[in-house]
């Protein structure tokens, strides 16, 4: 049999055709999630194309290799034409589907990123994919049941319904959502509310916050029930407990800017990192669709990603500030979003303090914490811990123990944990809150070597020695250092922004296959976190409904007797402690803090 070249060129034609519609499925999706890119301009034009030659390519290849392995097993062999009815059919329909599929799951994975319109349109395109694939589905079974040969009238539903089914969600998405600028102004109080002296006195409440990445409840109740985390374990059984949702995708910035302001990523404006196609692109894209490694366009470098964001991107008022209006000062440690710092009253200490370290002239330190005294006390502490051994950061290490990665983190904290301590005492603070970021940083490395049954190995028999066990001990001794200067009517909540779990096999294989480091833990599928309250008003041994991490600010709120802002998205979580406490202490609502 005389094999001619031209069938293969004509299956290549259609499997680039199959191609470069699933690309432009995918650059819908990217517009779709991203309502603040205008649809007729030369952001939309450049994604498009990106997406056409990085997806385009791949997916095309993809096609063109199984329309080949179906040459192989098929008895009959495959003659299509240039453009085949019967084949884009397929394809169509199966790029549809899929389209489909991913665009639901965005939309559930995503809703809390999205406003109220920009997630009905959103649906609403999926629902207009849905059906348009339901009927390339029907013409490619039509077709394949009731003859082999093409008719004019198939292929222009075909045709037809392949343009609708990339145009009409474009059409519903609309021409895109301009950003309303959030007002400027000087702080001042809010005029529905009078200030109260009494809540800044020596005998009001103090409320400590210590933040965690990555923190995994089921893996401290593990530890506990082995007899370890002697801290953790008093907090679980004489403080209440809740689960709290996290959001997607799991970046500090995001995470804890809803957590700071009780607001989601549409009223609180960050929602995640900034990806450009041009570095002078003024309408960035700020959310990469899920289910599609849409990341390999950043790995690749077809985009780049900006993970540096400021004080200035929050459009909703943090919690210090609104206590700050009345009368509460508050010590604010590596929060994200904190720089350049501003400090109403009390002191902050940004997460970009430690990008001074290696600065002689220490000229960043004035931006980066609040007031000027604040940097200077942080500055002698980061001086002082710089130049102590690595051992110090890690106890307990021997002496001829490798130095470990992720060892630069686990330093910081300790500086900043230390930094706060020396503030506290130099600067009197109502409220104090202190970010970890070690944990998140040996989940990812160590997980499997901490909890080896996880990934289907024998577990292990000393699980204190693992970095990840031995950086829990570590926060452990700091929640035992905070609850025991705690006073009656102090509050200590220990709040995990997000959790850690096994990577999945599929992403630990392909991370091997492209030579990228084994990252055994990931966050990537939102595990909860979680917020323990500990002190004297806190209903003891109490596990309680899930709540969000948007819940934090409000909680706060309303145990310091602020009023809760009505346009917060969280709730005051009055659930978490003594009955006795709520009735005596009802929560006060407010319209809104912003100015």
């Amino acid at each position: 049999m005389i094999v001619s070249p031209m069938r293969y060129l004509r299956m290549l034609t259609n499997a680039v055709t199959g191609g470069v519609l699933g690309a432009a499925y995918l650059a819908v999706l990217v517009l779709q999630l991203n309502p603040q890119v205008p649809i007729v301009s030369m952001t939309a034009v450049q994604w498009f194309l990106t997406l056409v030659t990085f997806y385009g390519f791949y997916l095309s290849a993809a096609i063109y290799f199984l329309v080949l392995v179906r040459e192989l097993l098929a008895s009959r062999p495959l003659s299509p034409a240039w453009l085949s009815v019967r084949l884009l059919a397929w394809l169509g329909a199966a790029g549809a589907a899929s389209a489909a599929l991913v665009t639901w799951a965005n939309l559930k994975g995503f809703r809390a990123m999205l406003s109220d319109a920009a997630a009905e349109h959103l649906r609403q395109g999926a629902t207009a994919t849905t059906i348009f694939a339901v009927v390339l589905v029907t013409v490619a079974v039509l077709r394949y049941s009731f003859g082999r040969r093409g008719t004019r009238a198939a292929a222009a539903l075909l045709l037809a319904s392949m343009a609708l089914s990339v145009g009409v969600p474009l059409w519903l998405r609309g021409p895109g959502e301009l950003p309303v600028p959030t007002p400027s102004g000087p702080s001042r109080l809010s005029p529905q509310v009078a200030y109260n002296p009494t809540l800044s006195s020596p005998k009001a409440p103090r409320v400590r916050m210590l933040l965690l990445d990555g923190a995994a409840l089921g893996f401290i109740r593990q530890r506990v029930a082995a007899g370890q985390l002697p801290n953790f374990g008093n907090l679980l059984d004489r403080g209440a407990t809740i689960d709290i949702a996290t959001l997607k995708p799991t970046q500090a910035e995001t995470v804890w800017a809803a957590a700071a302001t009780g607001k989601y990523p549409p009223k609180n404006g960050v929602r995640s990192s900034i990806h450009r196609v041009q570095p002078d692109d003024l309408n960035p894209v700020d959310l990469l669709p899920n289910y599609c490694f849409a990341q390999a366009l950043v790995d690749q470098s077809f985009v780049t990603e900006e993970r540096f964001m400021t004080s200035n991107s929050l459009r909703a008022r943090p919690v210090w500030e609104i206590l700050a209006d009345f009368g509460i000062p508050s010590g604010v440690v590596d929060w994200p979003l904190t720089y350049p710092a501003h400090a109403q009253l009390g002191y902050v200490v940004s997460d970009q303090f430690d990008d001074g370290a290696s600065s002689p002239l220490r000229s960043a330190d004035a931006r980066a914490a609040a007031p000027t005294t604040a940097a200077g006390i942080a500055r002698e502490v980061f001086d002082t811990w710089q130049s102590r051994p690595w051992q110090d950061v890690m106890a307990p290490a021997s002496a001829d123990e490798p130095k470990p990665g992720g060892l630069q983190s686990a330093l910081w904290d300790h500086a900043y944990s230390a930094a706060a301590a020396a503030l506290d005492k130099e600067i009197p603070t109502q409220v104090t809150a202190v970010r970890y970021e070690g944990l998140d940083v040996f989940g990812h490395t160590a997980l499997r070597d901490a909890a080896p049954e996880l990934f289907g190995q024998i577990g292990r028999v000393d699980p204190h020695r693992s970095l990840l066990d031995r950086y829990y001990t570590f926060i452990d001794a700091e929640i035992g250092r905070v609850a025991d200067e705690l006073a009656p009517g102090d509050l200590l909540l220990v709040v995990s922004g997000f959790g850690m779990e096994p990577e999945t096999l599929m992403k630990r294989l392909l991370a091997r296959a492209l030579g990228k480091p084994d990252r055994p833990g990931s966050h990537d599928r939102a595990p909860d976190g979680f917020l323990i309250a500990f002190g004297t008003n806190v209903a003891p041994n109490q596990s309680l409904p899930r709540g969000a991490i948007v819940d934090l600010a409000p909680t706060v709120l309303y145990y310091l007797g602020v009023p809760v802002g009505r346009d917060m998205d969280g709730f005051a979580r009055g659930d978490l402690f003594l009955r006795s406490y709520t009735v005596e202490h009802p929560a006060k609502y407010i319209l809104s803090h912003e100015r």
